[in-house]
């Protein structure tokens, strides 16, 4: 049976989370009703790579296997386009399109990238997709506590509890903070996440940033392996899955 990636991105405000669950409404959950009121059968999708509750996502995938699709890309194009009439408004897919039989959204990915928006002048139009933060930070200490990151693999202090991983290794490949316009953004790169992990980061990085935590105390903290010594408390809005890289298999 041909296989298809659907690449998303949605507001994470009213949702609990990217994956279905019990109670709970989600992204996964909303996208399979559409597809199923649409083709008129039940569609289980699996998912690339989870954000928690609140969090956004400018691109996000998951895979199916259907020989209901049409192969036409007219015809894709207006199913995609009757389909974002049945989701609701904070959530759109972009495209649907075949893969190998063999693809898999979640293992062949190579990265996500994950973006946190800072701002620190009261705006009302950043209110729901930034954190307000109206309190000085040191941007050159900040990326100094991104690059110590760089230089680790073990992030299990970043993990909440209660996690199911085995592992609590990631290869991160970038991490920086930058300013865009009148936002403080912290950007960051890995083959994988952990729960709450990017949370934890930001967090954790900007008592460094403002004097709270030297550089040489934040490493012990990642050496600690204990989430207890890691603040998570950053609000969920202000945090956006960006991009997940298959290299040339999804362009």
């Amino acid at each position: 049976m041909p296989r298809y990636f659907i690449e998303v991105c949605y507001k994470g405000t009213k949702y609990a989370g990217f994956q279905v669950q019990q109670n709970a409404n989600s992204i996964q959950a909303e996208i399979e009703q559409a597809l199923g009121i649409f083709f008129r059968t039940p569609f289980v999708l699996t998912g690339s790579s989870r954000t928690d509750a609140g969090v956004h996502a400018l691109s996000n995938y998951f895979h199916f296997d259907s020989d209901l699709i049409p192969t036409n890309a007219a015809v894709v194009d207006r199913s995609v386009y009757n389909l974002n009439a049945i989701l609701p408004p904070d959530i759109v897919i972009k495209r649907i399109f075949p893969v190998d039989s063999d693809a898999h959204c979640r293992f062949d990915a190579r990265s996500r990238e994950y973006r946190y928006y800072i701002y620190s002048a009261k705006n009302p139009f950043l209110a729901d997709k930034a954190f307000y933060y109206p309190y000085p930070l040191d941007l050159e200490v900040l990326n100094q506590a991104a690059t110590v990151l760089l230089s680790y693999s073990d992030f299990t202090s970043f993990s909440k509890r209660n996690t199911q991983v085995k592992s609590f290794i990631c290869k991160m490949t970038e991490s920086k903070w930058v300013m865009e316009e009148t936002q403080l953004v912290f950007i960051v790169k890995s083959n994988r996440f952990l729960r709450g992990m990017v949370k934890g980061l930001v967090g954790t990085m900007l008592r460094v940033g403002s004097g709270k935590v030297s550089l040489a105390a934040f490493e012990k903290v990642i050496e600690a392996k204990d989430c207890s010594f890691v603040d998570f408390s950053v609000p969920a809005h202000g945090l956006f899955l960006v991009n997940v890289d298959y290299g040339v298999a999804t362009q």
